[in-house]
């Protein structure tokens, strides 16, 4: 019987959750690569994380990306001499700074991580048996998510995940590649064209994309491998950008990539559902800001991509009384401010 990637994955464990002993046992060189701008904060706590892998066959490539802290950042990891492969390059952004990495990078595999995240002791050596004898071109697991050092959840109680991943569910978010808790082939990276360096937002959702599509084999792992630091001034902490960039990224794919008639289809839809969720976004923004004129044309906006009940009574809403509406939203920021302090954890030593 041919097992699914999701089947074959959990039938690489035994009951305690450890990996089970291979038959071949060599370890491959695993290339982290860690691209780094205004990083001096993060970045010994970030390292210490992965030197501290029990997979023993690591390199690690740090990309300053013309960072303006530059002398904090080397002064921060001056300690760790010869165990880092450290390359100095102008601003290009984090795609760039991949890049850069990756083609430095000696490994067989590739393992991307942001300078202020952090792995889990077992991360690596969870995820390369999954690749070597399985036949994934990537494996991905899921994270922690900590804010100001107080657990909030993982990433994919957000997102659940509905493996095998396809090109077509990485399109409709059925399943979402986290860029610092995979692990890929090298090859298949750069076969695929790497990072494109014009985004600077979902350049990772753009390569697994193309990756998918040349028909790379990519495994979703249900454990928990990184904790992802929500900062306040990070990439992906503006929702609204976020979803624009997502578009212009759908858009690149439909126009450069052969998909069939089916899948334009699809990409079309995903396209004007993310502008109808933009909408959304502005909408929630305006009223914050006491903008009601521009709310009710984001209100009216989003009516008009998505006709259904619910978004005609929140144009109606905020057309009649935006006052109300925005009280209603202050209430709930009030309510989610409050959940977020569910727990302290210590992001190296949760497991």
């Amino acid at each position: 019987m041919q097992l699914t990637d999701r089947l074959w994955i959990d039938a690489c464990w035994n009951q305690t959750g450890s990996v089970c002993a291979l038959e071949d046992p060599q370890m491959p060189l695993v290339s982290v690569v860690i691209p780094a701008y205004r990083a001096a904060e993060h970045i010994r706590e970030t390292l210490d994380s992965v030197f501290a892998q029990t997979y023993p066959n690591i390199e690690v490539v740090l990309v300053n990306d013309g960072s303006p802290d530059t002398e904090a950042l080397e002064a921060a990891i001056r300690s760790y001499g010869d165990k880092l492969v450290y390359v100095r390059q102008e601003n290009r952004g984090p795609s760039g700074a991949r890049n850069t990495a990756i083609r430095a990078a000696r490994g067989k595999y590739i393992a991307c991580l942001d300078s202020d995240d952090l792995y889990l002791s077992e991360h690596v050596a969870r995820l390369v048996p999954l690749l070597e004898p399985g036949g994934f071109d990537l494996v991905y697991s899921d994270s922690d998510f900590v804010r100001d050092g107080v657990h909030v959840g993982r990433a994919f109680e957000r997102q659940s995940q509905n493996p095998p991943v396809t090109f077509e569910k990485l399109i409709t978010e059925e399943c979402g590649v986290t860029t610092s808790a995979m692990v890929a082939s090298r090859q298949s990276m750069i076969d695929a064209g790497l990072f494109d360096e014009q985004y600077r937002r979902c350049e990772d959702f753009d390569l697994w994309s193309r990756m998918s599509f040349r028909g790379a084999r990519i495994g979703f792992l249900p454990e928990v491998g990184i904790v992802h630091r929500l900062l306040p001034d990070g990439l992906a902490a503006d929702s609204y950008l976020l979803k624009r960039a997502q578009i212009e990224i759908l858009k690149k794919i439909r126009r450069t990539l052969p998909v069939s008639p089916q899948q334009k289809t699809l990409i079309e839809e995903i396209i004007v559902r993310t502008e109808w969720l933009c909408q959304k976004d502005l909408v929630k923004r305006y009223l914050r800001e006491g903008n009601y004129a521009e709310a009710r044309a984001a209100a009216d906006q989003a009516a008009t991509l998505s006709p259904d009940r619910k978004s005609h009574r929140m144009a109606l809403a905020v057309r009649i009384a935006p006052w109300a509406v925005r009280r209603f939203l202050a209430l709930q920021d009030a309510r989610l401010a409050r959940k977020t302090g569910r727990r302290t954890v210590s992001p190296v030593t949760a497991q």
